[in-house]
């Protein structure tokens, strides 16, 4: 049998088409080729079309039939991976009535902080383990009172992902890995929040059904079939945020296990059976793919919201003429700390590790008579390594404390550069695959249709490709302390 797995990403869609006996990729695209838009149309906004994703979608699985590889009669699974807490709504025929109100949108901040404060902030803690923040509870909350006659004729709600399966299959589920992401999960209850429900005035009627993340999701439609050149039926029986996923990805399910990623935004995420959280909600907690209520299986997440963004616009900015690869060989040829040029990396929204402020990126030290371009790329990913060691330390006031962290051997982590630095200023070798997003989908799926019997199971043939050790230390420690006075000045401006 072969997996189709779909990673829903904020800049592209990427598919692969897995063996599931061999466990491999034997074919894969992305599309489309270039990034695609966001739309702000305020400060802090962020709106992407779910009609866009579903086209992407489409043509990302035609363009992997042309590959040639495989006989797509031969699919017998799908999963779906997914930009993680964006509001998708529906009416009653399935259409979506607005743009999505995607990740890193920061419009319903204060709504959250409202929500927090009215609920109760211990109580909101150590039952949703988050405060509602700017998480898709309270986007639905600003939709509600911002646009009430959208909200008048919502159907149902759902996550990107969820939108995906809904277009695949013509029906929409849930799963209690989505509503923790999107804050309206009840650890202690293992239920919908009523709080969250109540204090908002949803009508429960607009939550999908709720089932195992490993369950089939709905058959796909004989109309999508035909047009996609699959069989019709064939099960959609996974489906994930992308951070969760890219920790299924790598087999990363075991209590103490931590899994990295560099992408549109940088993650560190770590599993846990504790109902841990953190008492500021700098980090956050949601329920793991292989959460069942005997035995709690927590992703612990720390988000950046604007790594690969801040690379994105680096090299728009400073090297439209070169790739990314030349943009990181002029990296390696400066030294290490890059002639005191300092980068704070947050210019993407509200920021949850720095209480949900927005300060921007700031350049520190730029001296005109010795910084070149090439000064610039390293700074930028010496800065994002610092940010990341930053918020690893708020996660180990939370009690994760990994020996070793894995990830795949992509995006950001391509450079020499910003992989030894992540090691250097975390202090925590990195151990690399191959998988990815997509990649973890397909295996998902593999679990979810009974091809694996056990999660575990869809890893057997997995091995590292490569391991980064933490250098010489007391460099970089002094490079990170500097870089970190300079944030806790900037935080206290703002």
């Amino acid at each position: 049998m072969l997996l189709l797995g779909i990673d829903l990403g904020t800049s592209s869609v990427k598919i692969s088409i897995i063996d599931s006996v061999s466990q491999q990729s034997i074919a894969s695209a992305q599309y489309p080729d270039e990034e695609s838009p966001i739309k702000s149309l305020k400060s802090g906004w962020a709106e992407q079309s779910p009609d866009m994703w579903w086209d992407q979608v489409q043509q990302g699985i035609l363009l992997c039939h042309q590959k040639g590889n495989y006989d797509p009669a031969d699919i017998g699974a799908i999963g779906i991976a997914y930009q993680m807490h964006g509001l998708v709504i529906v009416d009653e025929k399935n259409e979506a009535l607005r743009d999505s109100i995607i990740w890193c949108d920061s419009r319903a901040v204060e709504t959250g902080n409202q929500a927090f404060a009215a609920i109760g902030e211990q109580k909101c803690l150590s039952t949703l383990l988050n405060s509602p923040g700017n998480f898709t509870a309270s986007k639905l909350a600003w939709v509600k009172a911002n646009e009430p006659e959208i909200y008048k004729r919502i159907s149902k709600i759902m996550l990107p992902g969820d939108f995906i399966a809904l277009k695949l299959t013509g029906h929409v589920t849930s799963s209690v890995s989505a509503l923790s992401e999107g804050v309206f999960y009840d650890f202690k209850k293992d239920a919908l929040s009523q709080e969250i429900i109540s204090y908002f005035d949803f009508d429960k009627s607009l939550f999908p059904d709720i089932l195992p993340v490993f369950s089939v999701h709905g058959n796909v439609l004989a109309t999508v079939a035909q047009k996609l050149k699959l069989k019709t039926g064939i099960p959609v029986t996974y489906k994930a945020g992308d951070q969760p996923n890219n920790a299924l990805s790598l087999n990363v399910l075991k209590p103490g296990e931590v899994a990295a990623t560099a992408g549109t935004s940088g993650v560190i995420y770590g599993v846990s059976d504790q109902l841990v959280y953190d008492k500021e909600s700098r980090v956050n907690t949601f329920a793991h793919v292989n959460y069942i209520k005997k035995q709690k299986r927590l992703g612990v997440l720390l988000c950046i919201n604007g790594t690969g963004s801040l690379n994105r616009w680096t090299k728009n900015m400073f090297g439209q003429s070169l790739t990314y690869t030349e943009m990181n060989e002029q990296a390696k040829a400066i030294p290490v700390g890059s002639d005191g040029l300092r980068i704070l990396p947050f210019g993407n929204g509200a920021e949850r590790m720095l209480n949900n402020k927005q300060i921007g990126v700031h350049f520190h030290h730029i001296d005109l008579n010795l910084h070149t371009q090439a000064h610039i790329f390293r700074a930028v990913q010496e800065g994002i390594a610092c940010a990341f060691r930053y918020g690893l330390d708020i996660m180990r006031e939370n009690g994760m404390s990994p020996s070793i962290i894995r990830s795949g051997l992509s995006n950001l982590f391509l450079s020499e550069v910003f992989g030894q630095s992540f090691v250097d200023f975390t202090g925590i070798p990195v151990e690399f695959y191959k998988n990815d997003g997509s990649v973890g989908a397909a295996l998902g799926a593999g679990i979810g249709v009974g091809v694996y019997k056990t999660p575990t199971e869809a890893f057997t043939n997995m091995q590292p490709v490569k391991l980064i050790e933490p250098a010489s230390s007391d460099k970089t420690e002094a490079i990170y302390n500097e870089w970190k006075e300079l944030l806790i000045k900037q935080l206290i401006i703002e």
